[in-house]
This record gives structure tokens, sequence and C-alpha cells, in this order.
């Protein structure tokens, strides 16, 4: 993904980021007779979902970015099982997945977030993998955990992905070590000329909660709190809580100094900073990639600390590879899940894609050796936990950014907003 992507209907509001697992892997059925194939990778022309190969003995959907990448591995797996391998481009995996499985035309394997998790689970398109423990040992714990629900694994992961403060260093040649400084040198730089505006942050007339979360947690407060055992627990939204609440008053407090803007959001964001004129972006390294093509010198810091509050902490994305609960091969599906996705050659090729730090700990010590990126994102996402896999969590997305946007806008104040957003997350959660 390209952007820290939130699906449109959890947009909305309604119901719709680093154990050791027992068991080992399956063992694949027998072989089919023929050759081995793997079919052609389509031209996604439309938004449509793609339609599966009736004649793949496995089929893979992913995105765009990630399918060339797969398809180098499908290659050899269906070579070594003489089985006929799709590897499939979905637009929007997530859904088309849900959609296509419900009438048994689903792949088998798909590439995405780890947050899809729960609600996969609820609908019983998912199967659980189970990686043995000597495997799951060998990557990092917080991706291990993302991959599970309710203690049992579901996926592989191979990537790891949160924000951080980007800065153009021609502006902003140090990072600064509160918001406050941030906005203090912003502002300065805008009063020169040096810059159009202080700091770029994806919000939107309808807001983003996955860039509000941090606020929040500086404060001590959230979305949910957890159980005893470190789960999210859906019955405990703390959304209006006492922390988050400070977490709202700077919202507002950036609106007002027109550090933070609805105006700005997912098409244009990227833009404004890459024109070089902003010192301040916090996203991604899915913005890399524009940056460097625009020839701006950056550099990557953790998000800075609020005053009375601490550092705010980013939730981490996960992505990972799952296994359909209707997979036309099961086994096969599982076996190319647990025994190639874990390869320290696998893991370096998805690197290739997006450059999240590898979820597999041998793969990130060797990227992060010579990438100076890779090891700065990593340093930034220290501290976070994994985005909530629960599947209470699409009740949050839509309430919980229209809160901070009409927050930040002016529009509301921050107690009465908030209030509101955590009334309509839990009779959302209610709703089921």
């Amino acid at each position: 993904m390209h952007k820290r992507a939130i699906g449109a209907a959890a947009i909305t509001g309604v119901a719709a980021l680093l154990m050791s697992a027992c068991g080992g892997t399956s063992t694949p059925a027998a072989k089919p007779s023929g050759s081995a194939t793997t079919a052609a990778v389509p031209s996604p022309s439309t938004s449509g979902p793609p339609v599966r190969d009736a004649a793949a003995d496995l089929v893979i959907w992913a995105d765009a970015d990630r399918v060339p990448i797969i398809q180098k591995y499908a290659d050899a797996f269906g070579k070594e099982n003489s089985i006929k391998v799709a590897v499939q481009v979905a637009t929007d995996v997530r859904q088309q997945f849900k959609d296509a499985t419900k009438v048994n035309k689903g792949p088998d394997v798909i590439v995405g977030a780890h947050d899809w998790l729960g609600e996969l689970v609820q609908n019983n398109t998912v199967a659980p993998v189970n990686l043995s423990a000597d495997v799951a040992a060998k990557f990092a714990a917080q991706a291990i955990a993302a991959t599970k629900f309710n203690g049992q694994g579901y996926g592989v992961p191979y990537a790891v992905e949160n924000i951080g403060l980007v800065r153009n260093t021609a502006l902003a040649p140090t990072a600064p070590a509160s918001m406050d400084a941030l906005v203090s040198e912003g502002r300065a730089l805008v009063k020169s000329g040096k810059a159009s505006q202080t700091l770029v942050q994806e919000v939107g007339k309808t807001g983003n909660a996955y860039y509000t979360y941090p606020y929040l947690k500086a404060f001590g407060g959230g979305i949910f709190a957890t159980k005893a055992n470190g789960d999210y627990d859906a019955a405990k939204v703390i959304v209006n809580s006492a922390g988050s609440l400070k977490g709202a008053a700077v919202l507002q407090s950036l609106g007002k100094a027109k550090a933070l803007s609805t105006n700005v959001d997912g098409t244009n964001s990227d833009a404004l900073f890459d024109a070089g004129k902003v010192p301040f972006y916090i996203t991604g390294p899915w913005a890399i990639d524009k940056a460097k093509k625009a020839n701006i010198k950056y550099a990557i810091s953790p998000l800075p600390a609020l005053t009375g509050g601490g550092k705010m902490q980013p939730f981490l994305g996960v992505q990972m590879f799952y296994v359909s609960a209707k997979a036309k091969n099961a086994a096969f599906a599982q076996e190319f899940v647990t025994n190639y996705v874990p390869r320290e050659d696998v893991q370096l090729a998805l690197f290739e894609a997006g450059h999240r730090p590898p979820a597999l700990t041998s793969a990130y010590d060797k990227v992060s050796a010579t990438d100076t990126d890779v090891k700065a994102w990593f340093e930034a996402g220290q501290g976070g936990q994994p985005m909530p896999n629960i599947p209470a969590m699409n009740s949050v997305w839509g309430p919980l950014g229209q809160a901070a946007a009409d927050v930040i806008a002016g529009k509301s104040q921050p107690k009465a907003r908030f209030d509101a957003a955590q009334k309509e997350i839990v009779a959302n959660i209610a709703k089921g």
C-alpha cells in the first residue's frame, strides 16, 4: 500500500500495522499429474475483482506492487510441486477476497494488513496458520503477535510499518525534541519566507484516526484498554478518557496554529512536502519514493514528544500472508505460506516493494546495515503496539477520524466532540 489504507466502509464508521505457535507445517496433497506452470500476471485494467483461474491449483491475490515479486517464488513453488500457480492483482484485496470467498471463487492465499484479521476470522474466511516455534522465533515478536487472534496464529508476516517524522533537511537540519519546538521552528521558517507551512500530516475533511492515535497515546489514552494478557478489550473504549482528551487538546492547538489542516489529505500531502517548502511531514515509508524523485534531502526520526505527556507512539502495521478457509488445495497453500514466506530471500525481495522494515529478524539485520531509512523507521516505531486487529476496530475509524477533524478545524471543543465519538463507537460495536 502506498498510503496507510483504511477500507471505504471503515471510513464511514460502520462495521466493515515485533509467541510461539504450536505444531508444524502441513504436508501437501499428492501432486497432480502434468508439468508445472504459473499463470501470467494480469494487468488490472479495471477496479473489478480478478477472476480466479479455474485450472490453477494455487491462486494468490496481492496488490500490484507485490505481485511481480511473489511471481518469482510462485514460479519456483509451482515447478517444485508440479502444479499450476496463478498470481493475480487485486485492486482491493480485502473486499474482493471476502466477496469472492462467499461464492467459492476466491484465492487460496492473500497478502494484506494484519488489522483485517479479526473481521476475516469472524466471517470464517481465513484458516489458522501454524508456524513451528523455531520458525516463529526468527521473526520480530510484535510481528508474530499481530498475526494472532484469540491466541491463534493466522498468517506469516513479512513487513512492519509505522509513521514517523520526516523532515526536509535543507529547512530543518536537526530533529525537534518536541512538538512545541517543531511548531516554533516551522512558524519561523514560514515567517522568513523559506517555508509555505509548518507541518504536513494527513487530516482531511473526515479526519484520519490512524494519524490521530499517537496524539492520544502520548498521554496514556488511545482507543481500547487492554486485557491482562495484552489483548485489546472491545468492551472498554477509551476515546474520551482523560489521556485521550489531552491529546485532543493538542490537536485543537495545532489546528489553531495552522500546523494541522483539514485541507491536507491523502491526495495532496506528498505533493506539498515534495515541493520543497515544508520542513516537517508526519508520514510513513510509502511517501519516501516520491520524495526521492523530487530530490528532497530528508531524514527520518521518531515522532516528537508532547508537552505534559510523552513521545507520540504510532501504531505498528504488519503485512502478512493469509490462507483462505476455503482454499482449493489447503495443503499447498499452507506449504507456500509456512515454508516459502519465512525464507530470508523472500523477505528481502518483498522489502523492495515499499522498503518497509522486514519482519524476519535476519532480513531486517541485513537491510538495516546498509539502508539508514530502514533503521530509522524501526526506531520511529519503538514502543509502538500493533494496530488492533479485532472486528470492533472497524467501528472506530470513522467516528474518531471525524472527531479529530472537527477539533482541528475549530468546529468543536475536544471534550464534547470526543464524548460524542465515544458514544458513537460504543453504539457501533454493540450493533455488531
